[in-house]
């Protein structure tokens, strides 16, 4: 067997393995449900029950016009015993093992990517009767591998909140953004003055180039007990259900964030801010420093 299919091979039973652990999770969770909560959207609250669990958790498709870097959340919160909680890391563990061959498979043989994309929904009936029945069109590959929060230790109470603050910073050097101008239309006029901005500063200026990241939740949780390490707290970025340990079946304290995201940034801008304010190349989103 080629090297490339022997990956796709072993990639194929990855799959298998994640969606038999999310089968497996669910159906623990059916046979004995906690207490459940989840966010709707507007004035919408759907049922926090196991038909929700497997929807949040086996969402797997693009939408219609769907950004490729973006992907869908469900926000909700379930109490977990320690036979959920074993369920859910035996999930996450698969999906990590995904994660891990699919890196593989990008490095070694990323022409293949397409073709599983295809192939892998085709593999469980079930899955392929909703792509068709919902109009989906393909696999979206980190909605498959994204990890389901799960708290340390049981917990006091649960912020959550609308992050849309965050930003990618790539450095560039002057050659670097030099050839991404290059690859824009040359005859275009607001092209040709940034080329011209480019040429009038030092080659060795180090710029950066600035990517807006979507709205996300975020959690901030607060334990009922320090952790062995000491901390009472910690936040962490919450795009699926977030179990949390509950010998009672009971969940914490909880607020009821808004249904969307706010539509600007919220947070002010530091003092110390390390990059302009305003783009010095606004074609390609990039920065000089101060």
């Amino acid at each position: 067997m080629a090297p490339e299919y022997r990956l796709l091979a072993e990639l194929e039973a990855a799959f298998d393995q994640v969606i038999e652990r999310l089968e497996a999770l669910v159906s623990t969770y059916a046979e004995a449900p906690g207490a459940a909560w989840a966010m709707g959207e507007g004035e919408v609250s759907p049922q926090a029950d196991a038909d929700w669990l497997r929807r949040a958790l086996l969402d797997f498709w693009y939408q219609d016009g769907q950004d490729g870097r973006a992907t869908r959340s469900y926000v909700g919160l379930v109490a977990a015993d320690e036979t959920l909680i074993s369920a859910v890391r035996e999930a996450n563990a698969a999906k990590s093992a995904f994660a891990a061959l699919l890196r593989q498979i990008r490095e070694e043989a990323a022409g293949l990517i397409p073709e599983l994309k295809a192939i892998l929904p085709f593999r469980h009936p079930a899955l392929h009767d909703h792509l068709r029945g919902q109009g989906l069109a393909r696999l979206h590959l980190k909605q498959c591998w994204r990890a389901i929060p799960l708290a340390e230790a049981p917990l006091a109470r649960v912020r959550l909140a609308w992050y849309r603050s965050g930003r990618s910073i790539k450095r560039l050097t002057v050659r670097e953004a030099e050839a991404l101008l290059l690859g824009l239309d040359q005859e275009a006029p607001h092209v040709r003055i940034q080329q011209r901005h480019l040429a009038g500063i030092p080659d060795g200026e180090p710029l950066a180039q600035v990517q807006d990241q979507a709205p996300l939740m975020r959690a901030n949780l607060f334990y009922r007990e320090p952790l062995p390490d000491g901390r009472l707290r910690r936040a962490m970025n919450v795009a699926l259900p977030l179990f949390v340990p509950s010998p009672d079946g009971r969940l914490p304290d909880c607020n009821t964030p808004p249904a969307s995201p706010p539509t600007a940034r919220t947070r002010a801008l530091r003092s110390d801010a390390r990059l302009e304010s305003e783009p010095f190349l606004p074609s390609l989103r990039i920065y000089r420093y101060r």
